[in-house]
């Protein structure tokens, strides 16, 4: 997953644009075809240090920047919001590009504002970027352990009647199971790793990991190396994480969330996204089928929004 714009990378690079390749940050259009990336999506994230107070405008202007970018260079990417959408791009050779919210304090505590970025073309929301927020308590700020407020209940009850994918990375562990308890559907986490390969409260537990796929769900992978290793991380230790879901619960619930963008640092051998096809040949070294190495790559995602989107 790639948040647009969230550190002083993009920052470095805003009048460069998207359309040009640049040494800066870890994923511009050109290295996303490098890298051989169908579909990307990009966060709308609501890091507190910077949105507070105008977290909705702050959205807004996200969004109109995200726009802007495919408008200038349609040649190369273009926006989707659904399953077949993302099939017409890559058979045209674009990028697809999705867009998701990191963090629900953009709806300034308004259900109805999950139906407006529904229109604006959002269909991936997390309800909490790690600190609490209104709807639910976060990872990074779970003292309570606490769950779902009445008003993330309400906003997941939305989520499930617009048909939009609920994300439950960066949500607390108490967080996760009420949100299990409450929505409908399947859920996905866009950007978490195996709790029992790295220990950090933003990885999931395994109980977890069954939970999310007994109801059809998807983790992606994350790149930040921290959650891939205490010491040192590598794109080896990102497969390691991959070995253990697929030992959990097959090989049909894990694809890549990368964070590219989001994170200062990178496993070695993941430098941007022009090394993404180093985690396919990881896969080739261990032995994993074709069938299951193309699954992981983008098919369980696929699946997922298909049942999701339509």
């Amino acid at each position: 997953m790639f948040t647009l714009p969230r550190n002083s990378q993009w920052d470095d690079r805003s009048d460069i644009g998207m359309g040009v390749r640049s040494s800066l940050g870890h994923i511009d259009f050109p290295r996303l075809r490098d890298g051989g990336v169908d579909c990307q999506v990009f966060a709308i994230s609501s890091v507190r240090d910077r949105t507070r107070p105008y977290a909705l405008r702050t959205a807004m202007e996200m969004i109109d920047i995200f726009y802007s970018e495919c408008a200038a260079h349609q040649d190369a990417v273009t926006p989707v919001t659904t399953h077949g959408e993302i099939v017409k791009a890559a058979a045209e050779g674009k990028v697809a590009a999705m867009l998701s919210i990191e963090g629900a304090d953009i709806i300034e505590g308004k259900v109805g504002m999950l139906r407006v970025f529904h229109r604006l073309g959002v269909r991936m929301v997390g309800l909490v970027h790690s600190l609490r927020n209104e709807l639910a308590d976060g990872v990074a700020d779970g003292r309570t352990g606490g769950g779902l407020s009445g008003l993330g209940v309400e906003a997941v009850e939305e989520l499930d009647r617009l048909g939009m994918l609920i994300d439950v990375s960066h949500l607390s562990d108490a967080g996760f199971w009420d949100l299990m308890d409450v929505a409908k559907g399947p859920v996905m986490a866009s950007h978490s790793n195996a709790r029992a390969v790295c220990d950090h409260p933003r990885n999931m537990t395994d109980d977890m990991i069954r939970a999310m796929a007994d109801r059809g769900g998807v983790m992606g992978m994350n790149f930040a190396p921290g959650f891939v290793h205490p010491t040192l991380a590598t794109v080896q230790g990102v497969v390691d994480h991959i070995d253990h879901i697929v030992s959990l619960v097959g090989p049909d619930h894990v694809g890549l969330g990368s964070d590219f963008d989001g994170i200062p640092y990178t496993p070695k051998g993941l430098e941007d996204v022009t090394k993404m096809p180093n985690i396919t040949a990881e896969l080739f070294e261990r032995g994993y089928s074709e069938e299951d190495i193309r699954k992981v790559l983008g098919e369980n995602h696929l699946r997922l929004m298909r049942e999701m989107l339509g």
